[in-house]
């Protein structure tokens, strides 16, 4: 009987030659600095503006799913640690047509994602300069994290863990000062839990806001898999891929939901929801002098981090589609640091595509990316659990060794995974705000079949 990773080692062989140089902690810390990013400062906004007070259900269900896609994640990434990542095991356990098909969605994905986040760090720059164009601060601040990345995997290592350390920092401040602040508002004033109830309730928009409001969680927990890619440039695979996974998880849940459940305590949900940052709006409502312009710089820290992980990403994706012969083959050239060079020069199409965007549709630029790179996000999250699935069948035939980490009641909960994100994918074409997602995404996913089918079969 054939081992599954026999087929798989070829796979792997193609992608030789990246650094190995992260360690655990920078792992963590990329996991952490690609999904606490506009998705929570900025994001939240929109899902508090759709679900009221009972976005809290709507962020516990995205945890919900975002834990179980760690569970399946690490158990195949502990078994095969490979930049190509979801991208290589879809290739190798779905099929071929699976592995090009997701790695191109996450790319197109995350290429966006990276649009969003240069459009909400022009935003917050005007907090400061009201009236500045919005082209300048993405076109500065583009150039530098381009610039990071290109030095080396180190350098880009000790910047992301430098940037998720200063918004770690403060999201922890911000729930100890939120926290006593709550506890100790008198039951007159205008804090407390009691604004989970004001304002037409915990469910103003009844079960559907409350259900819209998870697609806004999924696109705040998008990042979560970029430890998985990250895990083809770790010093010690295995130890580094569990505990960042671990460590990623905890946080992420723990962040999100105390956050979220402070901010609306603070803030009404009335006010909050709004689109603007309601972190900022939650320190000025607290009368701090200068803490507004102070949680404002660290919303522009973790916009730039996010940022920072997703140039990463997109460039390993691109890097692993050139090693597989699904990209023109400079793609998958390395520089003398070991970075694959032209793929992040071709990553950065979305800092194009959000600096023309917030010229256009000023006002609309940050919803309208959004929506758009969701359906990448979407499918790569679904196809993770079909793979997962996929994966358990062929190696739990007799005679196998015993996984190294394994999922949790498998395969209920995978396939509860995946039940669940296509409920969300339904959903988005019932929702005005994002039905640009099927609209686009549809689309392109026959445009990536027809290239696919045409050109790329037979290699």
């Amino acid at each position: 009987m054939t081992h599954p990773d026999s087929g798989f080692a070829a796979i792997a062989a193609r992608e030789d030659g990246l650094q190995r140089g992260l360690t655990s902690g920078q792992m963590s810390m990329i996991a952490i600095g690609g999904a606490i990013g506009t998705g929570l400062f900025l994001g939240s906004g929109f899902a508090i503006g759709f679900a009221g007070p009972s976005v809290l259900v709507s962020y516990a269900i995205g945890a919900l799913i975002a834990i179980l896609l760690i569970g399946c994640l690490a158990e195949m990434t502990v078994a095969h640690p490979t930049a190509g990542s979801f991208g290589a095991y879809a290739e190798h356990y779905v099929s071929p047509w699976a592995g090009f098909a997701v790695r191109y969605a996450y790319w197109a994905s995350i290429v966006l994602a990276v649009g969003t986040e240069v459009t909400a760090v022009a935003l917050y720059m005007q907090y400061w300069f009201p009236g500045t164009p919005a082209w300048m601060w993405i076109a500065l601040f583009s150039a530098a994290l381009v610039f990071v990345n290109a030095m080396s995997v180190d350098v880009f290592g000790n910047v992301e863990y430098l940037f998720s350390t200063i918004k770690i920092a403060a999201i922890v401040a911000f729930i100890v000062i939120g926290s006593w602040l709550v506890y100790a508002a008198p039951a007159a004033g205008p804090i407390g839990f009691k604004n989970y109830l004001q304002h037409q309730g915990f469910f103003p928009n009844g079960g559907a806001g409350m259900w819209t409001g998870v697609i806004v969680s999924i696109f705040s927990y998008l990042g979560i898999e970029m430890v998985a890619v990250a895990a083809g440039e770790a010093k010690d695979p295995q130890r580094a891929i569990t505990g960042a996974f671990k460590a990623a998880m905890l946080r992420l849940v723990v962040f999100y939901m105390l956050t979220l459940g402070l901010m609306l305590a603070i803030v009404p949900w009335t006010a909050a929801g709004n689109g603007h940052s309601p972190f900022v709006m939650a320190m000025e409502a607290l009368h701090v002098p200068g803490a507004a312009g102070l949680i404002n710089f660290v919303i522009l820290v973790a916009a730039l981090s996010a940022m920072n992980s997703q140039l990463y990403i997109t460039t390993r994706t691109m890097f692993s589609l050139s090693r597989a012969g699904q990209a023109p083959e400079r793609f998958g050239r390395l520089s003398k640091r070991g970075v694959p060079v032209a793929a992040l020069s071709l990553s950065c199409a979305g800092i194009a595509i959000a600096a023309a965007l917030s010229v256009l549709y000023p006002k609309g630029s940050f919803m309208l990316m959004m929506a758009i790179s969701m359906f990448g996000a979407m499918f790569t999250w679904l196809m993770i659990f079909v793979t997962h699935y996929c994966f358990r069948r062929r190696w739990g035939r007799e005679g196998q060794p015993r996984l190294a980490f394994r999922m949790w009641a498998f395969p209920w909960l995978t396939l509860l995974g995946a039940a669940l994100m296509l409920a969300i994918m339904a959903t988005t074409a019932f929702t005005r705000e994002f039905e640009m997602t099927l609209l686009t995404g549809v689309p392109f996913m026959l445009a990536l079949s027809a290239l696919y089918y045409l050109r790329y079969r037979k290699r």
